[in-house]
Order: C-alpha cells, then structure tokens, then sequence
C-alpha cells in the first residue's frame, strides 16, 4: 500500500490530475495517421463514390486528406469505419474482388466464441476467411516457443489500398482474438510484406514496436503457449463487443489509450509501491466503479493493465542491463524472486533468465548481420 507521502508525491508529479485543475481542461486524445483513412477510402474511390458526406459524418475535415502529416481522433476514425462499411454493405471497404458484407464480422465472432481455446478459435477464424477472402490466405504455424500468424496474398493478386488490407486484416484479427480471451496477445515482432510507410511509427501503438517490412508475407509473432489461453467470454458478453463493431476493434488494445495510458502513468511513479483501484481513483477524483468502467470501455482491466506495465518494463531490463532478476523484481514491487519468476512465465511463456540469454543471442545475430560475418 502506499504512504500519504507517496501519494502526495504523485498528485505533485501529475499537476492536470488535482482538484484544482480548471474543468475546461481534457487530456489528449488517442489518434491516428491519415493515411488509414486515405486507406479506408481507397475502395470508394477507386468506384468513384464521393467519400465527403461520409466524412462529414464522421465529424472529420475533407480537407486533412491532403495534408501528409494530418492525425484524427480515433474515435471518429471508427466511427467512419463503420459508416464505410454500411454505405458499401462491405465491410472489406469495397478492396477487394467480392464484398464482405455487413453481418461478417458479426458471424465471424459468432463461430469463435464458443471455441474453447484461442487456438480453436484462431482455426475457426482461419477457416471463415478462406470462405470469404480469397485474396488473403491466413495460417497459424507453430515454432518452438513461437506461434507465427501469417497473412499472404493468393497467387499474389493484387487488389486496391495493399497495405490498408494488410493492416486491417491484422488489427481485426488481433483485436478479436485479445478480446475472447480478455487480455491483449501481446505481439513480439511483426513483419510486414511491404516497405516501410511513413505512418509507420503509429505501428508500436497499433502492434508493436517490433516492425520490420519488406518481408514476403505479413507475419505476427507471439508466444506458442498464449494459444492455451481459455476463451473467456459467451454470447452475452458477445452482445455488448458487438455494439459499435467491427470500427470498436480499432479503440480496442491500442497503447494510447486514454484512461489507460493514466492509469499506467501513475502506477509506474508509484513502484515500487503498488496501488490499488481505490487509490488510484482517489488520485483521478474518480468513483472506484466510474474508474473501472472507464477503463473497460478501453478494452482493458486494472490488473490487465499492471501486468502490462510490469511486464513491460521487465523485459526492457532484461534487454538493456545486467541486473539482477532479484533486483528487478524489487524495483516492479514483487514481493520476492520466485513472484516475479511465476508472473514473467505467466506473461512470455519462459522464464526470466532463458528471455534474457533470447535477447541476447538475437542482439548478437543481427549485429552479425551488420557486420557482414553472419
């Protein structure tokens, strides 16, 4: 538990979360590149369909299409993906050789979330989108520690907006599986079939940060033992997702979330200490149960959040020092060695000491690579 001391040192720390903060004053919004709307919008155009009404809709100025450097919110960003799809009845965004039309999404869930595990599931999903997207060829493959979740071009055709497909497809899938088990699958490394785009930074927010492209398909990375994972929600809870997807998925698991990324802010002040809901609510001048739903509507729970933040910040130890494992489950607030053992193999599937030597033995091959001795 924290001392007043601490507290105090917090609310210092963090000025915009006092009482006397003025109530004109909201924190930054969420968003995202124009170019996933120029995306978005390249099956309606390539129709020749007027895209401005939608825009309008959405709340977002015709005008930023032509500005490179534009960002929108990403709520109005969903709220057009959602109109797109009604507008088209195709919520593949008119890219692609036939339409997927609106109610996919919806029976796509439908015949996953009675799967008992995320593997199923993932076969299931696998096996829907072989029905309904010819272009794109998904499979799961499993490595060792590693499960690769790959998305490949058929016969490589081509189709309008490549690398919005690409991406969409990847956000969907991602968006969904994290949802049925409830907790984000956390990417290790993404790799992406072509090159670089500008508005690739936005990447670490939507994947990971841990992108490279080039590559002959799109291949997700994450650890082999997540497929165990149980399928965590039903059909009532199935309800709820529903209302406002498929463009929900895109506020869903993203890193800038807003009362997450404030939560996650002042828990990191807080280590070693560890906070409860109550304490950090008290800190936000929010109820415990206002704090909770907020924190839900972004796709996430407090111990979700917790776990991500200390898990984060383990590996990046792990990565960029030689301490010690006793010494970095102190800093994070375990209680011992064998706490932070047991919660690091929760979270990547290995222990803390064989992620380290990975590390560094991938480190050493592309240093080798640089070099030219590979």
């Amino acid at each position: 538990m924290l001392s007043i001391h601490n507290l105090a040192r917090i609310a210092v720390a963090n000025p915009e979360k006092t009482a006397s903060t003025p109530a004109t004053v909201t924190p930054a919004r969420a968003t995202v590149a124009i170019a996933f709307v120029h995306g978005m919008l390249a099956g309606m155009i390539n129709a020749g369909r007027d895209t401005r009404p939608l825009l309008a809709r959405a709340n977002i100025a015709a005008a930023l299409l032509s500005d490179a450097g534009a960002r929108i919110p990403v709520d109005r960003y969903a709220e057009l993906y959602n109109l797109v799809n009604r507008e088209l009845d195709d919520e593949g965004f008119g890219l692609f050789s036939q339409p997927l039309r609106v109610g996919s999404f919806e029976f796509l869930s439908r015949g996953v979330v009675t799967a008992p595990s995320l593997a199923a599931a993932i076969e299931r999903g696998i096996r829907f989108l072989r029905l309904l997207l010819p272009e794109l060829v998904v499979s799961l493959e499993i490595h060792g520690e590693q499960a690769r979740l790959s998305i490949a071009e058929a016969d490589q055709r081509l189709f309008i907006g490549r690398v919005f497909a690409f991406e969409w497809l990847l956000r969907l899938l991602h968006g969904l599986f994290s949802w049925l088990v409830g907790r984000e699958i956390v990417l290790d490394s993404v790799s992406f079939p072509y090159p670089r785009p500008d508005h690739a930074d936005d990447y670490a927010l939507i994947y990971t940060a841990r992108s490279t492209f080039d590559a002959d398909r799109l291949t997700a990375v994450f650890a082999a033992n997540l497929l165990e994972l149980p399928v965590r929600r039903d059909e009532a809870a199935l309800q709820t997702f529903l209302d406002g997807a498929p463009g929900k998925l895109t506020m869903l698991y993203r890193r800038d979330r807003e009362m997450v990324l404030r939560v996650r802010k002042i828990l990191r002040e807080a280590l070693p200490s560890s906070m409860s809901l109550v304490e950090v609510a008290d800190l936000l001048h929010l109820s415990p149960r206002t704090l909770h739903r907020r924190i839900e509507d972004e796709g996430a729970s407090f111990q979700a959040i917790k776990d991500a933040l200390r898990r984060d910040l383990a590996i990046n130890t792990l990565a960029k020092t030689t301490r010690a494992i006793s010494t970095i489950a102190g800093e994070l607030g375990f209680a011992d060695a064998t706490a932070f053992y047991r919660a690091f193999v929760r979270w990547t599937g290995m222990a803390p000491a064989h992620y380290r030597r990975r590390l560094q033995h991938a480190a050493g091959k592309a240093h080798a690579r640089h070099d030219g001795t590979g």
